[in-house]
């Protein structure tokens, strides 16, 4: 979880992905910031499928942890969390080496609702891998 007084400790929301599945696939975090969030991996072999290239399942996970790491620090005052209501993903192109780099945008920031667009992009080729898009709910404290 984010520090609650900075929530755009980069250090502490990578500390805090480190156990699930963003740490697992060795997704880090490098920026975010009011409306934005950047996080990248470098191809390793489990990120591959068995035809060799980029599993689509890691592409998805690398757009949605950027996408959540902007939501969790992008929330309004007063939430405390939220989850992922729908998703798409819009397959362009693969890779099987380099650097992976997603750049997220906050494209709605409603007090019940944000949606995140998210573009994947191999930076070995610079072509574009993937677009994405979520709508997080935001979630609020029982009353």
């Amino acid at each position: 979880m984010n520090d609650i007084n900075n929530p755009w400790d980069v250090t502490s929301i990578n500390a805090g992905n480190a156990p699930f599945l963003p740490g697992h696939l060795n997704i880090e975090l490098l920026e975010v910031g009011k409306g934005f969030a950047t996080c990248q991996l470098l191809i390793q072999q489990h990120h591959l499928a068995l035809n060799g290239f980029m599993h689509a399942g890691g592409i998805v996970t690398l757009a949605d942890t950027a996408c959540g790491n902007g939501t969790m620090a992008n929330l309004p005052e007063g939430a405390f969390a939220f989850t992922t209501i729908e998703l798409k993903s819009n397959h362009l192109g693969t890779a099987t080496e380099g650097i992976v780099r997603c750049e997220a945008k906050m494209r709605h920031g409603g007090k019940q609702t944000q949606v995140w667009e998210a573009d994947v992009v191999s930076e070995a080729t610079g072509k574009t891998m993937a677009l994405f898009r979520c709508t997080q709910m935001i979630l609020w404290p029982k009353k």
